[in-house]
């Protein structure tokens, strides 16, 4: 199985910055694509970022030039570094990755626990 801890939440002021890191363990055969989803209260959980092992990269709308995802793949760890943030990225971010564990396997979702982002003054 493959085990993904998101990291690097907590509570920033509107206009300020926070990197979330999620790390990838456990048994890996193959990392795909990883993503950062995010989920408001009341909302539906939506994808913020996403990028495939050969760094195509694909963002929502909404965090568009403020948002920037990155892979290390030597470290199995995506990473979300979130500048100019407004009060509405306010959520629980979830890190998701396509993954194979063993050689034998499909490749299937696996979902961090999520940490939360508030932004508020």
């Amino acid at each position: 199985q493959v085990q993904l801890v998101e990291s690097g939440g907590g509570l920033v002021q509107p206009g300020g910055s926070l990197k979330l890191s999620c790390a990838a363990s456990g048994s890996i055969f193959a990392l795909y694509n990883m993503a950062w989803y995010r989920q408001a209260p009341g909302n539906q959980r939506d994808l913020v970022a996403s990028i495939t092992n050969a760094d195509t990269t694909d963002y929502a709308d909404s965090v568009k030039g403020r948002f920037t995802i990155s892979r290390d793949n030597a470290k199995n760890t995506v990473y979300l570094q979130m500048n100019s943030l407004k009060p509405e990225d306010t959520a629980v971010y979830y890190c998701k990755t396509t993954a194979r564990a063993r050689s034998y396997n499909a490749p299937r979702d696996y979902w961090g626990q999520g940490t939360q982002v508030t932004v508020s003054s």
